[in-house]
C-alpha cells in the first residue's frame, strides 16, 4: 500500500530533526494521544514533540500500514534517546494533513 503522503512527511519530519515540517503535517486543531497522555492543538503537540519525538531525536521507520475504516494503522520501529522498539500508530487524516493521531 502506498503510503499517504501526511504520513510520509511526519516520518520525515522527525528523521531530518526539522520541527517546523512536522508540526506541518498537523491540523491546526489536530488531537495526539500517546498512551493516555492527551495533546489538543499544534501548541500542545510541540510540547509532545519536544519531549517525546524530535526533542529525544527518534527516527522512524514503517514496518507495515493498512487502511481501516479512515484510519491508516501504522506499525513503526523507533530509535533513538526515548523509546526503543514497535509500536502501532493510528492516522486519521483531513486532507493532507494529521486530525488524529493515537499511539498505543
Amino acid at each position: 500500500m502506498a503510503i499517504p503522503d501526511a504520513i510520509r512527511r511526519f516520518v520525515e519530519a522527525t528523521n531530518a530533526d526539522h520541527t517546523e515540517a512536522f508540526l506541518d503535517t498537523f491540523a491546526d486543531d489536530a488531537f495526539l494521544s500517546d498512551w493516555g497522555r492527551d495533546f489538543h492543538g499544534r501548541k500542545q503537540i510541540v510540547r509532545w514533540n519536544q519531549s517525546d519525538n524530535i526533542g529525544v531525536k527518534s527516527n522512524l521507520r514503517i514496518v507495515r500500514i493498512a487502511a481501516a475504516q479512515g484510519t491508516y494503522r501504522v506499525r513503526t520501529a523507533v530509535t533513538g534517546d526515548g523509546f526503543n522498539g514497535e509500536g502501532d500508530m493510528t492516522f486519521t487524516l483531513d486532507g493532507d494533513h494529521i486530525a488524529s493521531l493515537v499511539i498505543a
